[in-house]
């Protein structure tokens, strides 16, 4: 049996969910890039990328992400979740090649038309999925069967 759950607000949060990931991903990208190279065995320059603004507002950005995804697995499934919000890499794309100016070739851009096409088949999808118990449906069939009589005693 299935039930959706979905109502505007929640609809919402999945927008902000598919928004924050790309945004907050391509700030770090572009704070990352004014502060250079990093390598693991120098942390300390991690730790100094935070004084970058790009760089602190896609943290910021990312746990906005994770607080609402988290919200939307509570009230969705996750293979509902994770399909509906995948039209962030179509944000990624985009934000990657009109502001970042990053070079995408038609193969990529045939990758994110079939994300599209993907999400969109998803999207229509019922949002959460609900198990009946076991034996459930026996003693629903149990039920029915019983004359009206003997169901009221």
């Amino acid at each position: 049996m299935t039930k959706s759950t979905m109502t505007l607000p929640r609809y919402l949060v999945l927008a902000v969910v598919a928004v924050t990931a790309p945004l907050g991903d391509t700030l770090l990208s572009v704070g990352m890039k004014q502060v250079g190279p990093v390598s693991l065995h120098h942390l300390s320059t991690l730790i100094h990328a935070l004084a970058v603004p790009q760089v602190f507002l896609g943290i910021a950005l990312l746990i906005g992400f994770f607080a609402s995804y988290l919200a939307s697995l509570s009230w969705a499934d996750l293979t509902y979740v994770l399909p509906a919000t995948s039209i962030g890499n179509v944000i990624v794309a985009l934000l990657a090649r009109f502001w970042r100016h990053e070079q995408i070739s038609a193969s990529r851009w045939l990758g994110i038309l079939l994300i599209t096409m993907a999400v969109g088949f998803v999207a229509q999808g019922p949002s959460y999925t609900e198990m009946e118990k076991p034996g459930a449906e026996q003693a629903n069939s149990d039920s029915a069967a019983l004359a009206p009589q003997e169901r009221a005693s």
